[in-house]
Parts: C-alpha cells; structure tokens; sequence
C-alpha cells in the first residue's frame, strides 16, 4: 500500500524529484509514474490500480498541471473517492509552485490551505500528519451507480480536450462551497455552458454529468430547453422530494425568443439544485457563471481528425472534426474530402452526417443587419471585421449615409456576437469561424445581395490599399508589399506563421523535446504550405538564380531544398530504431536511449538557419515582421 500517489505534469519532472525523495526519506511510502500515461487515453489500469493501493494524492499543481489528462484523471479519480467518504478533500492534498491559486481546480482544493512547494520539510510533516489520519486506501469507482432520473444522451467518443472546463463547471456549480475565495455564502449558483453551435455545449454537460454524478446523491435531470415544459411534464412524480444535492441540466436553450426572467424560472425548483443551462448565444449575462466554449486546440483536433490540413481547415470546431474524421477513418482520402469540403453544390458535413447540420449553425442569423455584416465578413475571410470595414461596404452597396450604415453595421456586429457567430479578434475587429462560413455558404437566403456586397467589399476596402503599405498586428514595422497580388500576400502570411512557430525554427534545447515530433511537425509543415498554395490557387515552382523570391519559389525551397532532405534522411532511421522499442518500455526513454539521437539533433539546429531565411523572405512579401532573423 503506498501513502502517497504523487501526481504530476511530466514537465515538472525535476522540480518533483526532490519532493519524491524527501517523502521517501521522510519514512513514506510514495508512488510516482515516470513513464507517462500516453495522452487520450484515459486512465491506464497501472494508474488505476496503484491509486487504489493508495491512502491520498499529492497533487504538484503547477500551471502546468491542468493541462495534462493523465493529471486529471488521476485527480478526478481521488476526488471523487474523497467525495464519496464525506469530503472530496480527504483524499487529496496539494503542492501550489505557484504564487497564486487561480490555476487551481476544483474550487474545493483552491480554498484549502497549499503546502509551499519551497519549504520541503514542511510539506513532508503535513503529508505524514494527513494520511496518519486515513485508515486504508482509498476507493475508486470505475462505474459510478446510475442516478439519471431522466433519460442523459450518453456520450461520444468525440469528448477530447475539455478537463479543465469541466473543473470550471465543477467550480463554478460549488463556488459557494468555497467561500474563503469566491465570496460566495449563498445557495448553489447557476452556470452556463456557451459557444456557437457544433463546438461542443451538450458533449461537456453529458461528460459532466457522468464523471460527476457522484457529487449529486439527489439524481441527474435533463430537460429539453427547446420544449422545457414537455420535459417537465415527462418528469413527473419523478421530481421526488428533492431532500438531497441534485443536479438540473437544461439543454439547448432558445436564445432571443425567452426574456432572462423566462430563461431563468428554468432553474433548479430547490435550493439543493445546482441548475447547467446549454445555450448558444449570450443574452443572458446575469443568468449564472458563464464557461465559454472555443474551438480544440491544434493538438486534440488532430487526434480527432488524423489530419493537420483537415484540422486546420475547420479550426478546431468539435462537429466538423468528428465528421470529417469518421471519414478519413474509414478510408475516404484527406484531399478528396479537403477538395469536397470547399465545394458549392452541397455541404460535405451535411453529406457525412446524413441531416441537415449546418442549418443549425446559421439559423440564428434572423435580421437583415445581422446577415448583411455575415456577408460582409464572409467576403474578407479569413482577415478579420471591423464596423468600419461593415459600414463602408454597407454605404457603398446601398448608396445610404455613413451615419445609417454605421448604426446597421454595428447592430449586425452586435447580434452575431451574441449569437455566438463571430468572435472578438484583437483592436476591435471580429473574426468569422471557417465552420460558420461554410454553412452560411450553402444556407444564404439571399446569395445575390451577398454578391452586390461582395463586390462592395472588393471595390471599397482592396481599393484603399493602393499604393499598399501593410502594418499587420504584432508587427514591428511597416513594409512596402512585394506581391504581386492580395492572395500571394496572404499566402506568404500564412506560411511564415506557421513556419515560425515550427519546431525546426524554435529551438529545441538538449535533453527536451521528441525527436518523433520534430519529424511530424516538420512533415505537417509540407502538407500545410501544399494546401495553403492551393486555397490561394498558387503553384509552385522552381526560383531562378538570383531573381526576386516570390511565394511559389520559396514554398518550393522550403519542402524540396530544406525539409524534404531532413526529413528523407531521418525518418526511415528513427523509425526502424523505433520499431526495436522494448516491451513496458515509454517511448520518449528509448527515444533518448538512441544512439543517433545527438547526430539527428545537431542536423535539426543546423536546418534552423535555411528556415529562418525562408521565413525572413516570406515576412519581405507578406509585410509582417515577427522578430525572428537568419543568422546567416
């Protein structure tokens, strides 16, 4: 039996080991995994069995900390045994490295007392001084007991990349349990779940609900927030005498047609309620805590998809990476379906999903000052809106005063924001998600007026950039364009961001880092700059010795001259080393053991410099200078 299960984001690895043994020498019996739980997977049985070996976790709760799955499964998992003893705190302790406590979730553990992670011995006396007090092990439950006193959806596979905002839910539903932090000495507080449609809303509230339903002795409710009364109706006696903490998930609540007051008699019927509400827009500010849904980051789209272009095609909304990725699994090709994605004679989701899905993701769009600002964005995608950009397409189009299109513009830029249908960019400016375009592609009621303002845009906005000088945000100068055309600048944009966040052009200091991701990321970089070229209908060819760089020429350096020789030397070794990894041993251990390692190290810092010269040509076209420059 371990005293102490000692859990910890792999990044603070060394900060960890002194800890680990000053609880060892500390008369201790502790567990720590320093082969990693492989990210996705949940939790491995190892874990789960060693946890249930276990009197409490250590949580070392770095920043870094609730990033990690593996992190908080492990968490989840002790905190739910703790919870089910009477106390979710009996079963976890806490090492804050940080100055703050905002990091920290749940919102229990954030109003304990943290024992400092730079006082060793202390930390080690209140260890011994806790688990003195625990009698045995402690008890996960795989399967919690059914409490769904309505019928809940189960949940999808799909769920992927949402621990932290389901602390945050968790948080937010028992902040007056914590009122040390938040202030809060009233009963259980209303929260809601909110995000354009497809990025996931109804997912997290089934996943909260079944992770947590052991927090909720009194049962689960789920009502339709579209027919709320039907659902109350289907309840019935079932509603019971409400005697224990009970949680009331109102699903998919219709925007702009209830008032707050409606919205919010909604609520959990009893104090001991603590009510979820899903909804889409944000009209109802005063309704509970709100947790704001974006897209999937990079890394959980991936594994979603299987695909980066795909990925980044949708950017990261949940729905559209769970069709498309169905899809490539089950053998359609990447670039057919990238091709098929952008057509106009029918919506592939639509097609993949065999309904009408995308209908939903514009159906809020109700005004005419709404859809004409969509129509405007759509036009300028992917470069982002402002009202200003929306009132001169507006006052050119319908030959009106700036002052009348001004106030249209900005009610249609206010409306869609609250229908969660364009986002706040920087200085401003409001960005339309690629999904939403798409769908308003195949569900425009009007796609004549979207040509007069299409035309509008080019004519009023492209105009005013000759003769062109472009200052682009994070930008430390202003240069002259050198591209022939808008869509080679956008291009030479594209590809320079994505070249300098790569980790051929970041360095990768000894001893960090995956050998296995660099050769992927790089590998992804060929496939990235191939689709870019091709959404910007540019070719690519050859430069010629001396003449001007031009995108076509230097996306050609950049695969064939730079990665492709990289990458065509590297990857058949590292992988045939790989194919050689031992049984039970993690691969990061005997990627490091591989004697190559250190010769593939030295090349990939060498292709830093022909990389940074390519992104520094790049930044010569597309205007935009990001502070990093060829040595050489």
């Amino acid at each position: 039996m371990w005293d102490v299960f000692l859990s910890y984001s792999r990044g603070d690895l060394e900060r960890v080991r002194p800890l680990a043994r000053a609880l060892r020498d500390g008369g201790l019996e502790v567990f720590t995994d320093e082969t990693g739980v492989a990210s996705f997977t949940g939790i491995s049985d190892t874990i789960w069995r060693e946890l249930a070996r276990a009197k409490a976790l250590l949580a070392y709760y770095s920043t870094g900390y609730p990033e990690r799955e593996a992190c908080q499964w492990e968490l989840t998992t002790a905190y739910l045994a703790g919870l089910g003893e009477g106390d979710p705190r009996r079963r976890v302790m806490v090492v804050n490295p940080e100055p703050g406590t905002g990091h920290i979730h749940p919102v229990e553990l954030r109003d304990a007392r943290h024992a400092s992670a730079d006082d060793i011995d202390a930390v080690v006396a209140d260890v011994r001084a806790h688990v003195s007090r625990l009698d045995g092990p402690m008890a996960p439950a795989r399967h919690g007991v059914r409490r769904w006193v309505s019928g809940v959806p189960q949940p999808r596979a799909e769920f992927l990349g949402r621990l932290s905002e389901l602390w945050q839910v968790h948080s937010a539903l028992h902040a007056h349990t914590a009122p040390l932090v938040t202030g809060r000495r009233t009963a259980a507080h209303a929260v809601q779940i909110r995000g354009m449609a497809g990025i996931g809303k109804s997912l997290l509230a089934q996943e909260y609900a079944v992770r947590f339903e052991a927090a909720y002795p009194g049962g689960v409710f789920w009502l339709n927030g579209e027919s709320y009364e039907d659902s109350l109706r289907e309840l019935g006696r079932n509603l019971g005498d409400m005697g224990e903490p009970f949680l009331w998930i109102v699903d998919a609540v219709p925007v702009g047609r209830l008032t707050q007051r409606e919205v919010a008699a909604m609520a959990a019927p009893h104090p001991l309620g603590h009510t979820l509400f899903t909804l889409r827009g944000r009209a109802y500010d005063g309704l509970g805590t709100p947790v704001d849904l974006g897209p999937l980051d990079e890394r959980h789209a991936r594994v979603l998809i299987g695909d980066d272009v795909l990925a980044q095609a949708v950017e990261g909304h949940p729905l559209a990476l769970a069709l498309l990725g169905r899809a490539v699994r089950a053998g359609h090709d990447p670039r057919t379906l990238y091709d098929r994605l952008h057509a106009r004679d029918g919506s592939l989701l639509d097609m993949l999903a065999g309904d009408d899905v995308t209908a939903s993701l514009v159906r809020d769009v109700s005004t005419r000052d709404a859809s004409d600002v969509l129509r405007c964005a759509a036009a300028l995608h992917p470069l982002p809106l402002t009202v200003e950009d929306a009132e001169r397409v507006l006052a050119a189009a319908d030959r009106v005063p700036r002052a009348v299109a001004h106030r249209r513009a900005r009610n249609g830029v206010a409306e869609l924001h609250v229908r969660s249908l364009v986002t706040p960019a920087p200085d401003g400016r409001w960005q339309l998600h690629p999904v939403t375009l798409h769908a308003w592609h195949h569900h425009d009621p009007a796609p004549a007026r979207t040509e007069v303002l299409r035309h509008a845009a080019l004519r009023t906005l492209c105009a005013r950039r000759d003769p062109v000088t472009l200052g682009l945000p994070g930008s430390r100068r202003e240069a002259p364009m050198a591209a022939p055309s808008e869509s080679e600048r956008m291009a030479a944009f594209d590809i320079q961001v994505e070249l300098v966040t790569r980790i051929g052009v970041q360095e990768l200091a000894p001893g960090t880092g995956s050998l296995r991701e660099a050769l992927t990321s790089l590998k992804s970089l060929i496939d990235f700059t191939r689709a870019t070229l091709h959404t910007y209908s540019i070719g690519l060819e050859r430069g010629t010795e001396g003449g001007t760089p031009t995108v076509q020429s230097l996306a050609y350096s950049l695969i064939n001259d730079a990665i492709r020789p990289f990458t065509g030397t590297w990857h058949p070794r590292l992988a045939a080393y790989e194919a050689r990894c031992p049984a039970g041993v993690a691969p990061l251990d005997h990627e490091a053991a591989w004697p190559e390692a250190a010769a593939m190290r030295d090349e990939l810092a060498r292709l830093r410099e022909p990389l940074l010269r390519i992104a520094e040509r790049l930044g010569g076209i597309s205007g935009a200078d990001f502070g990093v420059a060829a040595t050489g």
